[in-house]
């Protein structure tokens, strides 16, 4: 009898379903993306990182001469991984390479551009629909300018990250530093490649002060990012400043909640007209507000004290990280 009651125990446990939590197992895969391009079939590389059981899956986008990598930062531990902050907390992600970086396929850099990226990853976020009751696109930088352009023009998402990217530039100090671009076939690194003149990288030896200054100027951090440096199109530079800046925004097509997240220290930052005001959350979203007029909501948060690739960062990590999770459960 005793036996009995413990088999029809077991038996009732088994069937009774466990709540995920928070640290449930992830299972992340290596996803290839057959996407429409323009007039041109493409390859989409992208990674899914999926909680058990998560409802939500974030589409992240990285900015220029950056790759899937910038969301997930393996150096001194995982403090500096958005995807891991996000998986820990439920949510899965999906990190994708823009076309013409990475794994993704490799056309001609004329071809490039911010529409036809957002083309791209809108289609990644539609093959993520049936699987997710909630899908989100983010982006850093360029990867930004995509994530407003997918959001407004397809409206398909249920909300938009826009990180590392204002529609206010402070231009004096933005474009001294693209000076450091040079053409990706006279990199050491990147010439193996065989990509036309188009495409563009950092000059060897320039990441710490065009991205991460005044940052710590961590010896690791700054070797890895050097190491993993990808491409940009020009295409993309040009496409970015018409449809991110006052000339033709792209963001007041944005009909669903957005956060974006700046630091005080980026090109994208200072006084008005030349940069948005970046000194407090509330005067960024004030600055803001204006290049969102469809938008319903509109939250910021501020990181100080770090360049314009502060996922690098580890003193506000856990802070902006928290605040991400906070907003995308309000969705």
């Amino acid at each position: 009898m005793r036996f009995r009651r413990l088999c029809a125990a077991v038996l009732l446990a088994a069937l009774i379903p466990v709540p995920s939590t928070a640290n449930a197992a992830t299972t992340c895969e290596d996803v290839f993306t057959p996407v429409q391009f323009g007039l041109v079939r493409q390859t989409m590389y992208g990674r899914l990182c999926v909680p058990q059981g998560a409802r939500t899956v974030q589409v992240l986008v990285p900015g220029g001469t950056y790759t899937s990598g910038y969301w997930d930062i393996p150096v001194d531990g995982e403090t500096r991984s958005v995807t891991r902050a996000m998986n820990k907390a439920g949510v899965a992600t999906m990190t994708v390479d823009r076309i013409g970086s990475g794994r993704s396929s490799k056309p001609l850099s004329i071809l490039v551009d911010v529409p036809s990226q957002a083309e791209a990853v809108h289609q990644v976020v539609q093959n993520l629909r049936s699987r997710f009751a909630k899908v989100l696109v983010g982006g850093h930088s360029i990867g930004s300018a995509i994530a407003m352009v997918e959001a407004g023009t397809y409206r398909d998402v249920d909300g938009v990250l826009v990180t590392g990217m204002t529609h206010q530039w402070d231009y004096v100090r933005a474009v001294p530093a693209l000076t450091n671009l040079i053409p990706a076939l006279l990199d050491p690194k990147l010439s193996v490649r065989g990509l036309d003149v188009g495409y563009l990288t950092t000059a060897p030896g320039t990441r710490y002060t065009m991205f991460h200054a005044p940052g710590p100027n961590i010896a690791s951090v700054v070797a890895l990012d050097e190491s993993t440096k990808d491409v940009v199109s020009a295409s993309e530079f040009v496409t970015t400043a018409l449809m991110s800046t006052l000339v033709l925004p792209a963001s007041n097509a944005i009909t669903v909640p957005v956060m974006t997240v700046q630091t005080s220290d980026d090109y994208f930052c200072g006084t008005p007209p030349l940069g948005a005001d970046c000194s407090s959350a509330q005067a960024l979203v004030a600055s803001e507000k204006p290049f969102y007029l469809r938008a319903p909501r509109l939250d910021g948060f501020v990181v100080s004290g770090y360049g314009h690739v502060f996922n690098f960062d580890t003193k506000t990590a856990d802070r902006y990280h928290t605040a991400v999770v906070a907003w995308q459960r309000t969705l």
